[in-house]
């Protein structure tokens, strides 16, 4: 499946993309194949978040060794077909978020402090958008099986997530009905209903308390943030939607529904490929579960969800399920790594230009341990990272005796300095955003980096 796109002639790029004064460039097609010399060097940047809910079980997920020769371990072993192209990172964990549980979705990308008193900061896949976003016709894609959410703007307000992949499809690669005339005045409503809402709020501001008035300019933030998507998508009215085989839109413009999690997850995977190699967006996150329940498995007789797995109190039964739950996961990412690397992009594939990370921000979920998270980094060869080793920071602390079968590992820091921020850092330096810090990094993880 590795052509979307209809292709009955060669397309000039730059003349497919004039309208409304935007001039932006598509992914280096097949049918544009005479223009791939003179644009080598143009290929978009592109990276996607995967959190993975409740942690892992960690006895079946440790890596004994760091390094090259290392073997992956039962959990991560579907990996093994892509051991170049991927890094199991150990031993990572956020300061901020430390012993937060509760709301390790929510900080996971942020690193944020997220008490009750504590205001949520930007995710790095926002920060990020907002570089990547300017190019394309959607800034970011937001996904979640179960409506927990991962990205967050500057302002600490967290974004919608999309669950039903026909929703995502016709969003992205159905034109609206009625034309552009329509779609221009349903937008110029829009905008004319946001600017009384902002008005209105304006004068209502003056007679509030102090924390009414917290929480309207709350609310209004999420109307500015509607009022900014209005007007993008008002600027793209003229430019016509990439056009896709009718077999390929049959089979992702469709629900599927939780149950059946194997097809559902690749369904969705298959939804993020196309908008990369369409560029229609840069930037994804998909959250593949809740913290509070997350999805069990029928298919494969794993029949409770994985908090319940997570919560085992040292049951056997329950740890093998989870063991199986979290191997299947796995396997349906490294599915999404394959479908990656089977789509061209220039002299190589869209695996080369795309930086994944999979993972949670739990550990140990029995007792809501969240140091020495489970993290693997993949794909971006063609952007400077490095693959093949695994990466322990705990291994780097003298004295450190090994995993055993202790759980401290999980509730402790073994390396005080390895701040989950550092590999953030490093992810969004690689697709373009010129910072040296983000969230409470100290550097940057430079066992990636060619």
């Amino acid at each position: 499946m590795a052509h979307f796109l209809s292709q009955s002639r060669l397309l000039n790029r730059r003349h497919v993309l004039r309208g409304m004064g935007v001039s932006l460039a598509l992914p280096l097609l097949d049918c544009m194949q005479p223009l791939r010399a003179a644009e080598k060097n143009a290929r978009p940047r592109r990276s996607v978040f995967i959190y993975l809910p409740n942690g892992v079980n960690t006895k079946d997920y440790e890596i004994a060794k760091a390094g090259k020769d290392y073997e992956l371990s039962r959990i991560l072993k579907p990996l093994e077909n892509h051991r170049e192209s991927v890094t199991p990172i150990s031993g990572l964990y956020h300061p901020n978020a430390f012993g937060i549980a509760h709301s390790a979705t929510q900080t996971w990308l942020t690193g944020a402090k997220h008490g009750p008193a504590d205001k949520n900061t930007v995710s790095v896949d926002q920060m990020i958008a907002g570089v990547a976003g300017l190019q394309t016709r959607f800034p970011s894609l937001e996904l979640s099986n179960q409506g927990h959410r991962l990205a967050v703007t500057s302002d600490g307000i967290q974004l919608p997530a999309e669950k039903n992949p026909a929703v995502v499809f016709k969003q992205f690669f159905m034109e609206p009905a009625g034309g552009v005339a329509k779609q221009r005045r349903r937008l110029n409503r829009k905008e004319s209903m946001l600017d009384l809402v902002l008005a209105d709020a304006k004068s209502l501001s003056n007679k509030l308390g102090t924390e009414d008035r917290g929480r309207l300019d709350q609310y209004l933030t999420a109307v500015r943030e509607v009022e900014v998507r209005t007007k993008r998508a008002e600027s793209w009215l003229e430019t016509p939607r990439p056009k896709i085989e009718p077999a390929v839109a049959g089979k992702l413009n469709r629900n599927v529904p939780l149950e059946r999690l194997g097809e559902y997850l690749r369904t969705m995977y298959d939804i993020i490929v196309l908008p990369f190699q369409t560029d229609m967006t840069r930037v994804v996150t998909f959250n593949t579960g809740n913290e509070g329940t997350g999805p069990a498995v029928p298919e494969i007789g794993v029949k409770r969800d994985r908090h319940a797995l997570s919560h085992h109190n040292g049951n056997k039964e329950a740890l093998e399920q989870l063991t199986r739950s979290d191997e299947f996961n796995v396997r349906q990412f490294a599915y999404f790594l394959e479908r990656l690397s089977q789509v061209k992009d220039g002299d190589g594939s869209l695996l080369d230009t795309t930086v994944s990370l999979y993972g949670s921000g739990l550990s140990y979920g029995n007792s809501h341990g969240t140091t020495s998270l489970p993290l693997v980094l993949a794909g971006g060869g063609g952007l400077g990272l490095k693959h093949g080793a695994h990466v322990d920071y705990n291994q780097q602390v003298k004295g450190f005796k090994g995993y055993g079968k202790g759980v401290g590992v999980y509730h402790s820091p073994v390396n005080g300095k390895a701040h989950f921020s550092n590999l953030l850092l490093t992810i969004a330096q690689k697709v373009g955003v010129e910072t040296d810090a983000f969230a409470d990094s100290n550097g940057v993880v430079s066992e990636v980096l060619a």
